[in-house]
Parts: C-alpha cells; structure tokens; sequence
C-alpha cells in the first residue's frame, strides 16, 4: 500500500478503531477509502454537496411534474352519496 494516510486503503477493522482519525483525514486530506471487496469512500458533506445537485423538496417536485392538460373530475366533498373511494360497489354490501 501507499504510505500516505490519504492514499491508504482502510479495512473495515481499522475505520471502526480510527472512526475519529478517519474522519480528520477526510475532512483535511480528502477523501478516504474504507474496506477492499466492498470498498467504500467517506467523504466530507461540504464535498459530497459540490458533486451531487440540491434534492428538491417532493412536495415542490410533486407540483413541478403533475400532469397538464388532463382534465379529472374532482367530486365535490360535500355531496352525501359521493362513496368510498377505493372500493368496489359489489364488495360494499
């Protein structure tokens, strides 16, 4: 392996005793690997925001992709034999 801590590849045995030191090196160094076969990299969140875009809240991204042009019919709550939404009328007796 290399000798710098930046370059070193931890085991999963060494990132539990050295969470603390690992977590200094990341943030001062940069990113650090974690494990061989399944290898991980363990970044600082002001990096991991840089590469990854904003997620927008789901209610915004619900309105901003609901379907246009479509014209459902909306029952009015207030009419008394509007029913139970999902159920079948031969199963409601």
């Amino acid at each position: 392996m290399s000798t710098s801590k930046s370059q070193h590849v931890w085991t999963v045995a060494e990132a539990k005793a050295k969470l603390s030191e690992i977590l200094r090196l990341a943030e001062t160094e940069g990113p650090q690997r974690i494990g061989v076969r399944r290898s991980f990299v363990l970044v600082p969140s002001k990096l991991w925001q840089t590469k990854e875009p904003p997620r927008k809240h789901m209610g915004k991204w619900l309105v901003e992709n609901m379907p246009r042009g479509t014209n459902l019919p909306v029952p009015d709550r207030r009419e008394p034999e509007r029913g139970i939404p999902f159920i079948d009328e031969d199963d409601s007796e």
